[in-house]
């Protein structure tokens, strides 16, 4: 099963923002992931991987739930 990692900047306070993605996509796919996992970093950083694969990097994309979650349905 598929795991994902949630990458959040800690000095820019994307730690709720992280939360909030962390609950929907185990709120969405439950069983269907094996783990969804909050990683502190910092330099602005707000990344979402699926087994390795970046779906999400806030550098490229603006910052929107159902889109994220729409990637990460596409590894599920």
């Amino acid at each position: 099963m598929p795991e994902v990692e949630i990458e959040y900047c800690v000095p820019c306070g994307f730690l709720e923002r992280a939360e909030n993605v962390q609950h929907v996509l185990l709120a969405t796919f439950g069983e269907k992931l094996d783990a969804v996992t909050l990683r502190t970093g910092a330099n602005g950083v707000f990344r979402v991987t699926v087994s390795g694969d970046l779906v999400y990097d806030k550098q490229e994309s603006e910052y929107d739930v159902d889109d994220i979650v729409r990637r990460v349905r596409d590894h599920v």
